[in-house]
């Protein structure tokens, strides 16, 4: 369950960081397949805005690309299986080639990106992974040339701008270390308030657990810690600010977005992408106190939730 609320915020900083670039799906559906692709995506040609303010993650998106980031390490199982599903994107494109009597231009083939908190010597040696130091940071492990795919050990990675938005998806004391250096970004700075406001809302889901005694990894309870008193700091902030500017409404709108956020980020991380269906009690749903509603989502089933909430309840 914990493990699902960081895939969640994953997908959504992959997401939130990417849109500018071109299209991106999120628990993109693998054709023919009972497998779902974490963030599948395909840049604007040309590119709507430049990529280089994302340093490292710009660079990926270049070309279409498969994102599978892993709260844990990946294991080879999981490797194989991202293989697989790159396989079967590859596959529609080459039918969907055939069926224009077109040819497949390298570029247009999608590239798989595995992003992992950790990659021990041995790990990568078993696939045979390398670095290539000419291009590209260290802790970007490639696989032979026609898999197009690559092992991103993020610990690994250089402690840089360029690198920041890779490093927020690790963990432990490399995630924190990148949500020290995003708070430090002048303000204003693009991509920073969106990415916070994400890393807010799983702070909260992440202590409602904790409030319903539920086990949480120690790497979470630190990340809790760490964040808890800016957070606090900001919401104080916030309202002495609106009250000296006479924005004591702005800051109810805030507060009301801030609810939604959670709301969804929260329906998303125990049901996936949203359908009418869920997206219709999000309004229902934000009318209870966030202590009233975090419970509700974190222990209602679906049926449950829709039957309370929907419409003509």
């Amino acid at each position: 369950m914990t493990r699902n609320v960081h895939d969640q915020f994953a997908k959504q900083c992959l997401k939130e960081l990417l849109d500018p670039l071109g299209k991106v799906e999120t628990s993109w559906k693998v054709p023919g397949e009972v497998q779902e692709i974490d963030v599948y995506f395909l840049p604007s040609q040309p590119l709507a805005t430049n990529g280089e303010s994302l340093g490292l993650l710009g660079k990926l998106a270049t070309t279409p690309a498969i994102f599978e980031p892993f709260r844990n390490p990946v294991s080879k199982f999981e490797v194989l299986s991202c293989i697989g599903k790159l396989a079967q994107v590859h596959g529609q494109v080459f039918r969907q080639a055939k069926r224009a009597n077109a040819q497949v231009r390298v570029i247009e083939l999608p590239r798989l990106w595995i992003l992992s908190p950790t990659g021990s010597e041995e790990f990568l040696e078993s696939f045979n992974a390398q670095p290539d130091l000419v291009n590209y940071p260290r802790g970007m492990y490639f696989l032979g040339k026609s898999l197009y795919t690559a092992i991103v050990a993020i610990h690994q990675l250089p402690v840089t701008p360029e690198t920041l938005w890779l490093r927020i998806l690790g963990r432990g004391r490399v995630q924190q270390q990148a949500i020290e250096e995003l708070k430090s970004l002048p303000n204003g700075s693009q991509h920073k308030d969106n990415i916070l406001e994400l890393v807010y809302d799983m702070l909260a889901i992440l202590e409602a657990r904790i409030k319903q005694n539920q086990d949480l990894e120690e790497d979470d309870r630190e990340l809790i810690m760490q964040l808890s008193q800016i957070y606090q700091q900001r919401l104080e902030l916030a309202t002495e600010l609106g009250k000296q500017e006479g924005l004591v409404q702005g800051v109810v709108q805030g507060m009301q977005n801030e609810r939604r956020t959670m709301v969804t980020y929260l329906l998303g991380s125990r049901f996936g992408e949203l359908d009418q269906e869920l997206l219709g009690i999000i309004e229902p749903l934000m009318a209870l106190s966030p202590e009233e509603f975090t419970p509700l989502l974190l222990q209602l089933s679906r049926l449950e939730l829709l039957t309370r909430f929907g419409e003509g309840t």
